[in-house]
């Protein structure tokens, strides 16, 4: 393409603009909210596919770059179909008495768990009344002193008869206070004193020792007997006290029976409920009254916690499915944990002491998780595998893996899980999980791609309208004239960075939307203006533009050397963007080239000094590829060449530069010098197209910016890719300066109609013999390249081993 035939962009392709006149309504007032995010088609068949799929491991992961109103939709989405599922069952632990080590899990309908919690904390306040006064009763009493006194006498019957038995063998037995003894008898009934006995005779005596031993053998005897006839009497007395506990016991055990007697699980547990206060009734009684239990337990601080009931999961009050989203989705706020008391320097627990966690209160419905969260949880993620796999959840998992010190644990029964979960995160962490993790395609089969733009087109102009009409009714904000929504529309444009699209991020436009209405506020204005949200960007802009305005300031004070005017041989300004946090700007950078003769190398001193990227390295190398194919012909290039960033001190990455340091190279070899008035952004391939580049709309008010630092912004100029226009959403002073005629835009396709626009002369086309016009920008260079080739031949044939030649550039 001729010079003659390059013509700047006009200033309608520089900022498409809304015209509030093409809106049906003053104010937002009047619209109808919209309730979902708009453009989300996509997104919202597959969240809808997923949530009404059944089978196993239909799990849902959203997907797509935060502010998007992924949750809202997501949780609207499923509430509406959340709202036809029926209401899953509550569930509760209870003791198990066979074993207190694991806890049995009941699932009752939904409400019924603390109605069975209540009846049990009723009845064992019943049984602290009903169980005393049974054994408090004159039949219970009557009956205990009954069995008391025939161990009594049959007791005093045995030792009767063998008194008798001594009597009879003129022996006495006496009762002392250690226990029994015999002694012989005289002839007046009395015993023989020991001065008596041993006058005895020695037969007499010996005849008395073994009267006295074989009476001693038949006391041994019954005394053996007494803990025998004891145990029995002690045994009639505990069957005594199970028929007495049975019988005020089994009344209102009975009627909880049939309060229940829908649920077989339920009145299991009331049978071995009743089994246990049976056996351990002297819970119930007073201390110091009566037995003890035989196995009382240990690891409760209230004995009659055994007979309470912990209800994990009260679903009574919702109408529903649940719908669960866990901010903290830890490994014990996901699969619950055992808590522990601390008594006399020990850890223990009990059932009553398992708390649930968010697949508990989401199952039998869903379960939203942000992926970011969750994954940085430590053994979340194989938990929830683990979980989902199962089918079930295990409380002992967590507690085991994370058990620093050896404690009282329990293992309690796992509770059957059936539940949605939906995972929300952005595309490369669900990229990176899906490499890293084969079973997330299994357990995560939908995937909902949430859009991060919109068409524009009046409906979608009408559906922002009606955005921001539902965004003011949830935030209470002021209403929108058709001024200020025009505007919204264009910095949903803007942040696009496409002219033809809208962004769909809603967080920076509810945060536009909120601003506006504090400057219409401030103007005490009922009605946000167009004004008012422009104010909102103008702030939003110079509250993070701290570092930007540095960097003009160095540009104006001749820090950062920065020509906006004359020519340069060798020397372009190249534009570039910057991402500090929020804030993207974007500024220009000196990029110069030197030329020498040589045996071809092209040194890119970024990439020498480990600063520049492999991408930036990359455009260098597709550089050197386009001079040798586009110069090189069937003669290999005879030069040397040398780019670099000045004032670079930082790393240089990406290829947006190629095109500009391509231009400074055929200026250097040339020896046309640039226009510093001009600058220059694009990426090249190696046949010398131009490709487009990113933060076009930054590239360019970031020169503008750096002109306006130097002095009036008169006659400057920015290159850009063609295939960039349709990215063009500039900020109004810039467009109003190319109005005025003092600010250009040229969109080019090839390198050599950027060099046309930055050289102000043509670039030169081959002939049909495939030569270039001697004046053009190529022409020089192919001269120039003949030159060296000329030179390096002459240095051949002398014989000299090293080339010099004189440096041609900045």
């Amino acid at each position: 393409m001729a010079l003659d035939d390059l013509k700047p962009l006009d200033t309608t392709s520089l900022c498409t603009y809304c015209d509030p006149q093409g809106f049906p309504f003053e104010t937002t007032a009047t619209l109808d909210p919209i309730e979902l995010p708009i453009g989300q088609e996509r997104a919202r068949g597959a969240v809808e596919f997923a949530i009404r799929t059944t089978g196993s491991g239909y799990n849902l992961f959203a997907m797509g770059p935060p502010g998007l109103g992924k949750q809202a939709m997501v949780h609207e989405l499923i509430s509406q179909d959340a709202a036809a599922l029926d209401v899953p069952p509550d569930w509760c632990y209870v003791n198990n008495f066979s074993d207190p080590q694991r806890p049995r899990a009941l699932n009752l309908p939904p409400g019924r768990g603390t109605g069975l919690r209540d009846d049990m904390e009723q009845l064992v306040e019943e049984l602290h009344g009903a169980l005393p006064a049974a054994f408090e009763g004159e039949d219970y009493q009557n009956r205990v002193e009954e069995l008391e006194a025939e161990l009594k006498d049959r007791q005093q019957q045995a030792m009767q008869a063998l008194g008798e038995e001594a009597e009879t063998a003129g022996i006495a037995l006496l009762h002392t206070p250690t226990g029994f003894a015999f002694a012989p008898k005289g002839t007046d009934g009395n015993v023989i004193k020991p001065d008596d006995f041993n006058a005895l005779a020695n037969s007499e005596k010996e005849k008395i020792k073994k009267s006295i031993e074989k009476l001693q053998d038949r006391l041994q005897s019954v005394l053996r007997q007494f803990p025998i006839w004891a145990r029995d009497i002690r045994e009639k007395i505990r069957e005594l006290n199970r028929e007495v506990a049975t019988f005020a016991v089994g009344h209102l055990i009975e009627a909880l029976r049939e309060s229940y007697e829908d649920l077989p699980a339920v009145v299991d547990y009331l049978h071995h409920v009743e089994l246990d206060v049976v056996q351990n009734f002297a819970l119930f009684r007073p201390p110091g009254d009566g037995e003890r239990p035989n196995h009382e337990p240990r690891t409760l601080s209230d004995p009659l916690q055994r007979y309470r009931v912990n209800v994990l999961v009260d679903n009574g009050g919702l109408d529903a499915a649940p719908v669960v989203y866990e901010d903290l989705p830890s490994l014990l706020n996901l699969l619950g944990r055992v808590e522990h008391e601390s008594r006399m320097g020990a850890l223990i627990t009990d059932f009553t002491l398992i708390r649930p966690g968010a697949l508990h209160r989401a199952n039998g419905g869903f379960l939203l998780l942000d992926a970011h969260d969750f994954l940085s949880q430590m053994f979340a993620w194989d938990s929830l595998k683990r979980a989902l796999r199962a089918g079930e959840i295990r409380l002992d998992i967590p507690d085991r893996m994370l058990q620093l010190i050896s404690t009282t644990s329990l293992e309690p029964e796992p509770i059957p899980l059936r539940v949605k979960v939906v995972m929300m995160g952005d595309r490369r962490l669900y990229y990176l999980l899906q490499r890293l993790d084969p079973d997330v395609a299994e357990l995560f089969k939908v995937v909902a791609d949430f859009e991060e733009t919109v068409d524009r087109s009046p409906d979608s102009h009408l559906d922002f309208a009606r955005l921001c009409a539902s965004m003011a009714k949830k935030h209470n904000l002021r209403p929108f004239d058709r001024a200020a929504v025009a505007r919204f529309v264009d910095r949903a444009s803007r942040i696009a960075d496409d002219s033809a699209k809208l962004t769909t991020h809603l967080g920076d436009l509810a945060e536009l939307l909120q601003e506006a209405d504090y400057w219409a506020g401030s103007a005490e204005r009922e009605v946000a203006t167009g004004d008012d949200v422009e104010r909102a960007v103008r702030e939003q802009e110079k509250r993070l533009g701290r570092i930007p305005e540095h960097i003009h300031e160095s540009i104006g004070d001749g820090t950062l050397l920065i020509d906006t005017s004359g020519t340069q041989v060798g020397q372009v300004n190249g534009l570039s963007v910057a991402e500090l946090g929020r804030t993207r700007f974007g500024q220009p950078s000196r990029i110069t080239a030197t030329v020498r003769l040589g045996d071809g190398k092209l040194i890119d001193i970024e990439r020498e000094t480990e600063l520049g990227g492999p991408i930036h390295s990359k455009g260098v190398l597709i550089i050197a590829g386009y001079l040798s194919a586009h110069y090189g012909g069937m003669t290999p290039l005879s030069m040397s060449a040398s780019l670099v960033f000045e004032q670079s001190y930082g790393l240089v990455e990406g290829d947006s530069a190629s095109v500009a340091e391509l231009c400074a190279l055929l200026s250097a070899l040339s020896g046309m010098p640039i226009l510093q008035s001009c600058a220059v952004t694009g990426s090249v391939n190696q046949h010398g197209r131009v490709q487009p580049i990113g933060g076009v709309n930054e590239k360019i008010e970031g020169f503008f910016d750096a002109c306006r630092a130097l002095g009036p912004v008169k006659n400057q100029t920015v290159v850009i890719p063609r295939s960039n226009v349709r990215n063009l959403m500039l900020r109004r002073d810039v467009v109003q300066a190319a109005e005025a005629g003092d600010f250009q835009v040229f969109a080019v396709e090839t390198i050599d109609e950027a060099l046309s626009v930055l050289t102000g002369a043509d670039a030169g086309e081959r002939n049909d013999q495939g030569e270039f016009p001697p004046e053009s920008v190529n022409g020089r260079v192919v001269s120039r390249l003949a030159e060296f080739a000329s030179a390096r031949s002459a240095f051949a044939n002398s014989g000299k081993t090293e080339i010099r030649g004189t440096e041609r550039g900045g």
